[in-house]
């Protein structure tokens, strides 16, 4: 194989002085070079082992021929972020690390790449990257974290959170023992939020090996499939498979199919639009509604459904839904196997994979059927785009994680600005069963759209208000998030969308079956869409609230974002 950077070895003397110098040896600069790239760090269990999947993946590279160098960008946690301005960061870091990746790629002509995150930027950081570069590439993920007790997940934390702060409700004891307990492991968050979602989508565009997709962040199959990543780099790059070959629009459509079987959070509509405006590709929110009516909701997972994402992949994980939906899904589609979806699906019922793990859930007194369910007892769909003279562009609901009882729903609006406000009224006991919260300029370029995940698990933890309380916003929630919480509001408030002249009292209607959101009242009248129209016309000639100076790469991001119909990312 012909090494992309001969030329420019050749150019300047230099370049190879400097990678010898680095330890590489006179056979190493003359061999296929791989880009191993990882978010590592100690920044939260997501990506604290990710050096040891690396260190797999250079292991393969070694093994077929091929030179591999590392390079790390850490990523953030969200829920570090959680109840504060590091927050506003949280989405805006996805552009930061495609950048960092594009820069290192950029700087040394790569003749391939493995790229490693677990988490809920970093995976769509990484694939934006993969598409922008397009040199053959392929991910690996970084796998989920152990169950906690009594198969519980990290987000106890909504509960303990909330009690601390009411008096006489939680004691030392119980918080240090989810301080203990809460994060029992490496790997991402077991429950299916954006990172377990994002780790499924990577493997459902054909960019990560089959099955690879949530493993047990602790058991060794996630180090076997690391160092198959590094065998199959080398294929890829001997045969010139680049994302652009597997990034298609039939592979983001079935992404989309596997999506909605999953009950895939909600930033998967701002992620995988951002994934394939990198290669030009039209992903409309149009397409998500579209899907979301023909493909089944078949998983039980944590928070639409009971189950762990361990236990899911024991189940069989993404291929096993794969293979239920085939008829749904183009299996013609290339991936980084170097095969088709359909040659790989065939590949994994010959090796046993759908059977081999069965025996994990058996411990835990579990059935295949219990967490993937047949086709004939689903739901379709787990998320709808909803639009109306609230979001002229739409906004997103998961309405797999939504009770029957809330799917329609009329209340009076409580309006806050942010989201602090509209947590403290909840834990202050200032919302009442029946209202829907406003939480507005929490859009991309009101805030950089930090989630709302402190006030959702607050609703839901409060018996009086969970299952009562409808929520809505400009910004984007944690895949976490459960109860009526419609999201991603377009026009945002700071672009002067409806949500900014929304008033307290006002009365919002929405029906998720018929995909609406309405203003529908105000100063106690029912007003007509044409009168809901006009009231809002009169009420933005106010404006929108200024927004606060900013500096640096947070001032660059929410002057430049595009909408969250658009993916969120930067002009």
């Amino acid at each position: 194989m012909q090494q992309k950077s001969a030329r420019e070895r050749q150019w300047w003397a230099q370049f190879n002085a400097l990678e010898m110098g680095s330890g590489w040896d006179e056979t190493d600069i003359t061999k296929p070079q791989i880009l191993i790239e990882d978010v590592y760090g100690d920044s939260h269990p997501g990506s604290v082992h990710l050096h040891r999947l690396s260190e797999q993946a250079v292991y393969g590279v070694l093994e077929c021929g091929g030179f591999p160098a590392r390079y790390h960008t850490t990523d953030v946690c969200d829920g570090c972020a959680q109840g504060h301005d590091g927050m506003n960061y949280v989405l805006a870091s996805r552009e930061a690390i495609a950048d960092m990746v594009e820069v290192h790629a950029g700087a040394v002509p790569w003749d391939g790449m493995v790229l490693s995150s677990s988490c809920d930027k970093s995976i769509p950081a990484h694939l934006k990257a993969a598409a922008r570069i397009n040199v053959p590439t392929v991910f690996v993920p970084g796998g989920s974290m152990r169950p906690g007790p009594n198969q519980t997940t990290s987000l106890v934390a909504g509960d303990i959170s909330l009690r601390q702060k009411r008096r006489d409700a939680i004691t030392a004891q119980e918080i240090r023992d989810y301080y203990l307990t809460g994060c029992p492991s490496v790997g991402a968050c077991t429950f299916m939020g954006t990172a377990s979602t994002m780790q499924c989508m990577a493997e459902a565009l054909g960019m990560a090996l089959p099955g690879s997709a949530l493993a047990p962040a602790t058991m060794t199959d996630i180090l076997r499939y690391a160092r198959q990543a590094g065998r199959a780099i080398m294929t890829l790059a001997e045969r010139n498979i680049r994302p652009s070959d597997i990034l298609t629009p039939a592979a983001f459509r079935n992404a989309l199919v596997i999506h909605s079987a999953i009950g895939g959070s909600t930033n998967a509509t701002l992620h995988l639009p951002s994934i394939a405006r990198e290669l030009g590709l039209p992903l409309p929110p149009s397409l998500f509604d579209e899907v979301n009516h023909l493909a089944p909701h078949l998983c039980s997972i944590n928070p639409g459904g009971q189950h762990l994402t361990e236990s899911f992949w024991f189940a069989g994980g993404v291929p096993w839904v794969q293979w239920v939906l085939r008829d749904l899904l183009d299996l013609d589609v290339m991936t980084v196997t170097g095969k088709t979806l359909g040659e790989n699906l065939e590949d994994l019922q010959r090796d046993n994979f759908f059977r081999r793990n069965l025996g994990y859930l058996h411990n835990y007194g579990l059935a295949r059927d219990d967490i993937i369910h047949p086709r004939e007892e689903a739901e379709t769909g787990s998320i709808a785009i909803l639009t109306g003279n609230l979001a002229p562009e739409g906004s997103v609901v998961k309405y797999a994680a939504v009770p029957p009882s809330q799917r329609c729903f009329t209340g009076p609006a409580r309006v806050f600005d942010r989201e602090e406000d509209a947590y403290q009224a909840v834990v202050d006991g200032h919302i009442q069963p029946g209202d829907v919260i406003v939480i507005r300029y929490e859009g991309p370029r009101g805030c950089g759209m930090p989630e709302m995940l402190m006030t959702t698990e607050a609703i839901v933890c409060d018996e009086r208000l969970n299952g009562a309380v409808a929520l809505i916003t400009d910004g984007r929630f944690s895949g976490a998030t459960r109860g009526a919480a419609i999201g991603h509001i377009c026009p945002e408030a700071a672009a002067g969308g409806p949500i900014a002249f929304i008033e307290e009292g006002d009365w919002i209607h929405c029906d998720i079956p018929a995909r609406r959101l309405e203003l529908v009242g105000a100063a106690g009248q029912p007003l007509t869409p044409e009168q809901a129209a006009a009231l809002l016309a009169r009420r933005s000639r106010r404006g929108v609230l200024p927004r606060p100076p900013r500096k640096g790469f947070f001032k660059r991001y929410t002057e430049h974002a595009l909408s969250a119909m658009e993916g969120a990312g930067l002009e």
